[in-house]
């Protein structure tokens, strides 16, 4: 990941704290309008509401921009940052750097949330501290930021504090930063970071506070990616699984608001309630973690939403459905229109205060029609008693409270039965019929308070309305593939096969010169047969949306399309997968080839498919003189497909229906690909490789921030490959332009099955992904020997002399408590071969030259060639986060492979045409 240059930053000029003259600016221009009796209005002086109030003070503008400046960010307020920015492979990213100045933070956040790193909120914080730094006082810097104030004291006097901004010695609010990354990060950025943040286990950001532009922002296009599954109740029984978006699911939602001043952190008390036993998560930042303490600049107004999952075990399951908590940061009467947003979509509104005073009294008395529950939580040390309980007793009958509905917390108060205590209110709101909402819904409300929400922009829209034309015509899945996508069918099944005849009639001693040409003349009329085709026309509005000149469009409507396929065309899952969000079941068993292939669940693969299939069949007739190569019609497809691969889609490699590499349609869109990259085309190509289901998918992800399919039986069967750039300032050290990965899916059994048709066609894959590869890392189960597949790849490429560097991960689905690999994991590579490498060397007619694997594979253990990944989950799913040994281990394997390309190790690179001709050959 690139990241800017280091650069000193001159004194930055005392000026007045954004959240408190934003306070105080409300508080000066506030006027009551009196309405029937007590009524009242929450207006500004100039008679308007927040929603229309655009006239923010210039220094709060001008703080935002000295932010952005801090941190290096303000380049990007035009020219937004982009995923593929964020992907790029540079010097920084073989090592553990730790940032230096603020400018290193956005980068190094950026880079450790891509690995799942669940102290990315920690870590890239720190900052070297220079020496003469002046320590800072932690109770001035407390995360709900206190402001005392009478309004009867003179205006004339001090009422405002003046800070200066974090200098490059005083490390920034992690809140600050997460803000002023999003404000710069471009929508599928944006969706990137939310997405990480959730399988860390973070709070994530709901509404967006953005007062330089004068709006703030409903995130839901962000959050479209993040599904969830949990188990309802009773625990684990049949039918008790669920999966679905978190955008559309509805849960109860419940909110937490400061109202002035607090003494009780809200961030704490919602991670105590959402923490299970006595182990504490921090989901939400607060006060007592690392830098927690740093005052807020920019973030006031956040809004966060967390949520609870139950497992179906009750020693885990706190409530017994999902629920959603919602965080409001600063204070309600600065920020009225994200609490009135709050108060619409929520079941219950708990508010931390210490004092009521005749404002908030009045703010809240405007609440009088609403039909949400309130709750108080008051800390009586810090407030005014006898005001208080005055103001509460008028409120009682307002806001529809009882005695009940007040709280007292101090320092003297059990911290686990007051938290036990909230539980239980939560689950009496969810026994009783309460209000239900999932984010879509929030995100209406948000539209019609004056809110804007990120998927409103006219270019998500056309595509949304593109996706939906395409994906309301399909009822079923297999009668739209039989009907929509008519080239997928019987005729290229038996092309692929008449195709692979003729490959091996190629290395034939004798071939019958008969049967080669009757072996042509069907080809040929299986051939005409697909090009009597035309596109349907749901192809041809899916070759429309990738054709848009805008490339933001194209980028939208590939997103639609997936989550529109994965909601119309949902299979129906076997049994529920183990873990949360589904990256791989409980075991690496083998995976049936030999089942039916057209079950696997409709995906855009398919309409690219039909695409590859179009090319394909009018390529055949040209070479044969079928067709003037004037009359083609889809010698564009290629072309479009590149550019797909170059934003950063994966792109279907061999064929997950016949198993079969469209060789015509992969060299064509490597010839596009060589001439958009001009004279950035040197390639280094990394496969994966191992037992289906062990995480090969999850792995290179959390490697390089890839798009691979995860979860339901283990993702598509085909072998995909996504294209990675290196950045132009190390292209030159790592002896690349771009790093090719390619994920082989489910092509690999992991049992030896007889040695037929299935078996050939597993060992040709292998050796044919192997033979590509520069690099390849292979996973494997908790079994003793290596896939026989792969096996064979081994024994056959090393009779061509192609051995690309390989990299042993023994994955440890099970076990989360190991630190690091057991001695008898790497016994189990390094002992002699076992009956199933036997067998395959017989087979291989290498009876008696087999060896030990290690020795085959040119492994060394002590130049890390076997590695050990301890297990994905810290805790147990769904409310588990990913682990931070899984983390570090995946980077550490990271980092080994690039140095190893770096130092020529793995094997000689190659340029796009160069692989082209090897692909050809193998």
């Amino acid at each position: 990941m690139a990241s800017p240059g280091h650069s000193d930053l001159g004194e930055v000029a005392p000026e007045i704290k954004a959240s408190e003259r934003r306070t105080a600016v409300a508080i000066a221009d506030l006027e009551w309008r009196e309405m029937e009796g007590d009524d009242c209005e929450f207006r500004y002086g100039d008679g308007t509401n927040e929603a229309q109030d655009n006239d923010f003070p210039t220094v709060e503008r001008s703080r935002f921009q000295e932010m952005l400046s801090l941190l290096g960010l303000e380049m990007y307020q035009v020219q937004k940052l982009s995923l593929q920015d964020s992907l790029q492979i540079s010097f920084d990213s073989m090592k553990n750097w730790a940032p230096q100045v603020p400018k290193d933070l956005p980068w190094n956040f950026l880079r450790k949330l891509q690995a799942l790193n669940a102290d990315a909120r920690n870590t890239t914080m720190v900052l070297d501290v220079l020496p003469d730094a002046r320590p800072v006082e932690k109770e001035s810097q407390m995360e709900e930021e206190i402001i005392y104030w009478d309004p009867a004291d003179d205006l004339a006097a001090d009422i405002y504090s003046f800070s200066e901004l974090p200098t490059p010695d005083t490390p920034v609010n992690p809140l600050d930063l997460l803000c002023a990354l999003l404000l710069s990060s471009d929508s599928f950025l944006q969706q990137e970071i939310v997405l990480k943040m959730a399988l860390c286990q973070f709070a994530l950001p709901l509404v967006l506070p953005d007062s330089e532009n004068h709006y703030h922002t409903f995130l839901l296009w962000a959050m479209r990616g993040i599904v969830r599954t949990w188990w309802s109740q009773p625990p684990r029984g049949v039918g008790s699984f669920r999966e679905d978006s978190v955008v559309s699911s509805r849960a109860p939602t419940f909110a937490f608001v400061r109202m002035d001043v607090s003494s009780n952190s809200k961030s704490q008390l919602l991670n105590a309630v959402l923490s299970p036993g006595h182990r504490q998560w921090d989901c939400f930042w607060h006060r007592d973690l690392n830098l927690g303490t740093n005052a807020r600049e920019i973030s006031d107004g956040l809004v966060e939403i967390s949520w609870f999952f139950p497992s179906g075990r009750e020693d885990l399951d706190i409530f017994p459905e999902p629920v959603a908590f919602l965080n409001l940061r600063g204070d309600i009467g600065s920020h009225w229109l994200q609490f009135k947003l709050l108060t619409e979509i929520s079941s219950a509104v708990f508010i931390l205060t210490d004092n009521i005073s005749k404002k908030e009294y009045k703010l809240l008395y405007s609440m009088k029609e609403s039909t949400t529950k309130y709750y108080f939580i008051l800390s009586p040390y810090r407030g005014k008693r006898n005001t208080n309980l005055r103001f509460l007793n008028k409120l009682i009958p307002v806001l529809k409270i009882d005695h009940s509905h007040v709280l007292v917390k101090v320092s003297s108060t059990d911290s686990d039965s007051f938290v036990k205590r909230i539980r239980a209110i939560v689950g009496n709101v969810l026994r009783a019929p309460c209000r239900r909402v999932s984010v879509e819904d929030m995100a209406h409300a948000a539209r019609k308070l004056g809110l804007k929400v990120d998927e409103d922009c006219e270019e998500c829209q056309k595509a949304k309305d593109l996706m939906e034309r395409i994906t309301r015509k399909i009822k079923d899945s297999d009668a739209y593939r039989r009907d929509e996508l008519r080239l997928q069918g019987d005729p290229w099944r038996k092309a692929a096969q008449v195709e692979k005849e003729f490959c091996q009639l190629q290395w034939a001693v004798d071939p019958p010169e008969k049967h080669r040409a009757e072996l042509r003349r069907r080809l040929l009329e299986l051939r005409m047969q697909q090009n009597g085709h035309d596109p349907s026309l749901g192809v041809q509005e899916f070759i429309s949306g990738i054709s848009s000149p805008s490339l933001s469009e194209k980028q939208y409507f590939l997103r639609w399309m997936e989550w529109g396929l994965a909601r119309v065309a949902q299979p129906r899952l076997r049994q529920p997968p183990e873990t949360l969000l589904t990256l791989r079941p409980k075991h690496g068993g083998p995976t049936d080839l030999g089942e039916p292939l057209w079950p696997e669940p409709l995906g855009v693969e398919h309409f690219l498919r039909e695409m590859g299939q179009f090319y394909e069949a009018e390529s055949c007739l040209v070479e044969a003189g079928r067709l003037p190569a004037g009359q083609r019609r889809f010698a564009h497809f290629p072309g479009l497909a590149s550019e797909l691969l170059l934003t950063g889609l994966p792109l279907e490699l061999i064929d997950g229906s016949t198993l079969s590499m469209p060789v015509r349609w992969v060299t064509g869109l490597l010839k596009e690909l060589h001439i958009r990259l001009e004279r950035r085309s040197r390639l280094v190509v990394l496969s994966a490789l191992g037992v289906p289901c062990t995480g090969k998918s999850t792995l290179l992800n959390t490697m390089f921030g890839l798009r691979f399919a995860t979860g339901k039986s283990c993702g598509p069967r085909g072998a995909f490959m996504q294209l990675i750039t290196v950045a132009e300032g190390f292209s030159q050290d790592l002896g690349c332009d771009h790093i090719l990965v390619i994920d082989s899916g489910g092509l690999i059994g992991g049992a030896l099955t007889s040695a037929g048709d299935r078996f050939e066609l597993e060992a040709s894959l292998a050796t044919l992904l192997m033979g590509l590869s520069n690099v390849t890392v292979i996973s494997l189960a908790e079994t003793k020997d290596i896939p026989a597949a792969i096996l064979h790849a081994f024994l056959r490429l090393e009779k061509t002399g192609h051995m690309p560097n390989y990299q042993f991960v023994y994955q440890n689905l099970h076990d989360v408590s190991v630190p690091g690999p057991r001695p008898r994991d790497k016994r189990q590579l390094l002992d002699p071969p076992g009956d199933l490498s036997r067998a395959a060397a017989q087979m291989e007619k290498q009876g008696d030259g087999f060896r030990a694997l290690v020795g085959l594979a040119f492994c060394d253990p002590e130049k890390q060639h076997i590695w050990h990944i301890p297990g994905l989950w810290h805790g147990a799913p769904p409310m588990a986060a990913v682990s931070l040994a899984y983390s570090e281990a995946i980077f550490e394997l990271k980092r080994c492979l690039l140095e190893n390309i770096r130092n020529g190790l793995s094997n000689q690179n190659k340029n796009i045409q160069q692989l082209i001709e090897l692909v050809r050959r193998l």
